[in-house]
């Protein structure tokens, strides 16, 4: 196998403090490395030492000959006065459509990262921060290369980017060293992880299951020492191991070796317990809208639209980027109001809503300052934590709980947001993106936390794993006015979306067709479509009355658990099939004119 690049001792520090100490490793063709660590670890300045832009402070770091690389990190810039054009197409010299839109990679990288969309001739110093990292991205993926180096390319991307970017490094052969803290694309994409630990990298063959599996074993030996470390390994691997079977392969002495150390960890959490317990802390009604239009400017994101949050429920919200959530999210927070229709909140509903925006605290407090400022205890499910414990929980160690806010970097400073929203004990919790600026160990500690959360919660996020580690419904905003309940989760919204593309592009294909020969339902087909409209019409009315009467018998059976989960399959089942009539009455609606 060849070796495109190798690092032989190499030191790097910043002050006084090593992040890289005598670290010897290599880069070899059709590698594909996940790197992942704490915040502040040293992640970002082994790809900036690796990829040659930072030099080491001892050791040597040597490239194969003529090694074509490219390098997408935080700190990558564009021209301010290029244009998305310039930036991408104009170094691989495509100066007209007809001759990039005939390279089917680099028609697949300007759509699959959306810079149809955001307009090739429009000038890079228009965009945000997220959208010229995309700039910079496709700028990279478009070029024929054998190393691709990549720092958090999907903190930018919604659902549907971050799995066009998985599939789309499999098919290229070149090699691929990425930091991401994106769990679910760490086990779909590497084939070898590198975890930066106190100036060290330690090497794990496969992706994020076998690097917890890894973890988990070094905690077993290391039982004393890595007590807690331990015990959130574990249960990790508990859930890797109970979810989707195809999420990795390993030999069968492996998996043995797994199910023997997670034979006593208990399910991540008890649906039935939390939602009997939601029920008492919240009653019946949580948040409702109520034939509800939502509008951004002419734009229309809901049409009439009713959707009853009870207790207990845990939703993930999905959609394209632009599409409305982080304004849904401030509908069902009260901080805006309907364009029609009423907002319902419950009499007992005590509700946090964590936004991308980070609020400014006074700069002199101290982080535990902050935490306790809210509260000195609180108790999250069954566990009870102190201030400065919760403060643990998300990453500030016992020297960091002094750290003045003003010195915390952005990163740290969302943590300090989250604990600070818990401290405040919710019943309701709205996350917009929670997982941004989050490692991978703090990002462990929020499950841990959210698996015992006994109340409401919906999130909105681009990590899948999150999603569905912590949800137990899946909704999504396609962009015609509704929201639809998807019961096969991400994956069905990602064959939804799949098949609205087709559809889209098949339509502009078929228009100049359609104009020219118009052609309308003959006497007869008007009459069977009107028929069965009539038909979905009827059935629809029953399926409404079914899913009442459920909810009614889900409500008397909460504390039977057996029967409460013959209930939830029944409404899930009940759930489907109306989609199913609801997009076929559409469809005849859309027939008939």
């Amino acid at each position: 196998m060849v070796n495109l690049v190798n690092l032989e001792s190499v030191s790097k520090s910043y002050g006084v403090r090593p992040l890289l100490d005598a670290v010897s490793l290599g880069v070899s063709a059709g590698e594909r490395i996940g790197v992942v660590g704490l915040n502040g670890g040293g992640k970002t300045t082994l790809l900036e030492v690796l990829a040659g832009v930072a030099e080491p402070d001892g050791g040597r770091v040597s490239h194969a000959r003529d090694l074509r690389m490219a390098v997408v990190t935080q700190r990558t810039e564009l021209p301010a006065d290029s244009t998305v054009r310039n930036a991408v197409l104009d170094p691989h010299g495509f100066t007209a459509e007809h001759e990039w839109a005939a390279d089917a990679r680099v028609r697949s990288v300007l759509s699959g990262l959306g810079m149809t969309r955001l307009g090739l001739d429009t000038p890079v110093a228009n965009f945000s921060g997220g959208e010229r990292r995309r700039v910079a991205l496709a700028a990279a993926l478009v070029r024929d290369l054998d190393l691709l180096v990549l720092d958090e390319p999907t903190n930018h991307l919604d659902v549907e980017g971050v799995h066009w970017l998985a599939e789309h490094l499999l098919e290229r052969r070149c090699a691929l060293v990425i930091v991401t803290h994106d769990r679910w694309f760490l086990d779909t994409v590497c084939n070898r992880t590198w975890e930066v630990v106190q100036g060290r990298v330690e090497q794990y063959e496969g992706g994020y299951a076998d690097w917890i599996f890894a973890r988990a074993e070094r905690a077993r030996i290391a039982q004393q020492a890595e007590e807690k470390r331990q015990n959130l390994a574990r249960k990790e691997l508990a859930w890797l191991q109970r979810g989707a079977k195809a999420r990795t392969s390993k030999p069968r002495y492996r998996m043995e070796a797994a199910e023997a150390l997670i034979s006593d960890v208990p399910p991540p959490r008890d649906t039935v317990e939390l939602v009997a317990f939601a029920k008492r802390r919240l009653g019946k009604t949580v948040l409702e809208l109520e034939d509800v239009d939502l509008r951004i400017a002419e734009r229309v994101l809901l049409d009439d639209v009713t959707w009853r949050i009870g207790p207990g429920d845990r939703i993930g919200l999905v959609g394209v980027n632009g599409s409305g959530k982080t304004t849904l999210l401030k509908l069902l927070a009260g901080e805006r109001e309907p364009d029609a229709g009423r907002r319902v909140a419950g009499k007992t509903v005590r509700l946090a809503h964590l936004t991308q925006e980070l609020h400014d605290l006074p700069g002199q407090w101290r982080v535990l300052e902050a935490i306790e400022d809210v509260a000195e205890r609180v108790t999250l499910g069954k566990y009870e934590l102190s201030a400065s414990q919760l403060g643990e929980r998300f990453g500030f160690g016992k020297g960091r709980q002094w750290t003045p806010v003003e010195d915390l970097s952005g990163g740290e400073r969302r943590r300090l947001q989250l604990a600070r929203l818990l401290m405040a004990e919710p019943n309701v919790l709205v996350l917009d993106e929670p997982t941004n600026d989050l490692d991978i160990d703090t990002l462990q500690q929020l499950e841990d936390l959210l698996d015992t959360w006994p109340g409401t919660l919906v999130v909105v996020s681009h990590d899948r794993y999150l999603v569905e580690r912590v949800c137990d419904s899946v909704h999504a905003l396609f962009g015609d006015g509704r929201l639809t309940h998807l019961p096969g989760g991400i994956d069905e919204y990602l064959r939804r979306r799949h098949s609205l593309l087709s559809a889209a592009e098949g339509s502009v294909g078929k228009q100049a067709t359609d104009a020219a020969q118009p052609r309308g339902l003959s006497g007869a087909e008007e009459h069977a479509a009107r028929k069965e409209l009539a038909r979905c019409e009827r059935q629809l009315d029953k399926l409404a009355e079914r899913e009442k009467a459920l909810h009614e018998k889900l409500a008397e059976a909460a504390t039977a658990p057996e029967r409460l989960a013959e209930l939830n399959a029944e409404l899930l089942a009940l759930h489907q099939e109306k989609d199913e009539v609801e997009t076929r009455w559409m469809e005849l609606a859309d027939q008939l004119g």
